[in-house]
């Protein structure tokens, strides 16, 4: 069985809600030291908003997900060609994942395929 979630997030919605403990809700430890090492203002908004979709299109690929997990549980990171993977969420072991981020100036996209392992 197959699922998918997608999400679009405008990056201005992003800066205003820009804080340490907005940060620390939405990224894991591992992104976080990736997100520091970002020298590029608008960068690190686009990296955030794209965390941001990315997660929201996971948990809408989840359907009715897990009441229990947060955003800062799921691990999002780029593999030597760039490309986004989800590393790692709670339960993840059951599913293959599929994930594609986009952004512009304006909003950061995000779709996620799900399909459950036999």
């Amino acid at each position: 069985m197959m699922t998918t979630g997608i999400d679009l997030v405008e990056i201005n919605r992003i800066r205003a809600l820009y804080s340490t403990a907005f940060i620390e809700r939405i990224l894991s430890k591992k992104e976080r030291q990736f997100f520091e090492d970002i020298q590029n203002e608008s960068r690190r908004f686009t990296f955030l908003a794209g965390r941001f979709a990315a997660k929201e299109a996971l948990f809408k690929a989840l359907k009715k997900g897990d009441k229990t997990m947060n955003f800062a549980d799921i691990t999002i990171l780029n593999d030597e060609d760039g490309a986004p993977y989800i590393e790692s969420f709670p339960k993840g072991q059951l599913y293959k994942t599929e994930l594609s981020i986009s952004h512009t100036d304006l909003y950061a996209v995000a779709i996620v395929l799900l399909e459950i392992k036999e």
